[in-house]
C-alpha cells in the first residue's frame, strides 16, 4: 500500500533543559522516574500543498516542588501529501498517526540523548509511544 505522504524534511525545532542548581539535579536525578511525558502536535498549512508538523516532548514533575528539572524538545517535520484526503479523519489520522510512528526512532533518540546529556544517564523509556491508541483515546 503507498503512503499518502512523503515526508520533506525533520528537524529538532527547540530544545531546552532547566536544572537550577546542584542541589535540584541531585533530588532530580533520585527522582526522576516520578516524571511524567506530555506530548502536544500541532499542524498548519504551509505553501504549495505542505504541511508543518510540529511535535513537542515535555517531561516534567508534575508535583509542585523546589527542587524539579523541566526538559522539553519540540521536533518540526514539513509533509507534502501525495494525493487529496477525502476527510478530516483521515487528515488527522495521517498527522498524528503515521507521521508520528515513522518520526519517532528519530524523536525518542534526540530525547534521551538530551537528557542523558543533562547528566541524567540512568533515565530510561520503558514504553513506546503508542500514537494509535493515543488518537483512539483523544477527547473529541
Amino acid at each position: 500500500m503507498e503512503k499518502k505522504y512523503k515526508i520533506l524534511t525533520k528537524f529538532v525545532k527547540d530544545m531546552s533543559v532547566e536544572t537550577n542548581n546542584a542541589e535540584t539535579y541531585i533530588f532530580v536525578k533520585e527522582n526522576i522516574d516520578k516524571y511524567n511525558l506530555t506530548l502536544s502536535i500541532k499542524s498548519n498549512p504551509l505553501k504549495n500543498g505542505m504541511i508543518g508538523v510540529d511535535t513537542t516532548f515535555k517531561f516534567e514533575d508534575k508535583n509542585i516542588n523546589e527542587f524539579r528539572s523541566n526538559f522539553e524538545v519540540t521536533f518540526s517535520s514539513v509533509i507534502k501529501l501525495n494525493n487529496k484526503t477525502n476527510s478530516k479523519e483521515e487528515l488527522e489520522k495521517i498527522l498524528l498517526i503515521e507521521v508520528q510512528n515513522e518520526n519517532y526512532p528519530y524523536m525518542e533518540k534526540v530525547f534521551l540523548n538530551m537528557i542523558h546529556d543533562a547528566g541524567f544517564d540512568n533515565f530510561k523509556i520503558e514504553k513506546k509511544i503508542n500514537f494509535e491508541e493515543l488518537y483512539k483515546n483523544k477527547p473529541n
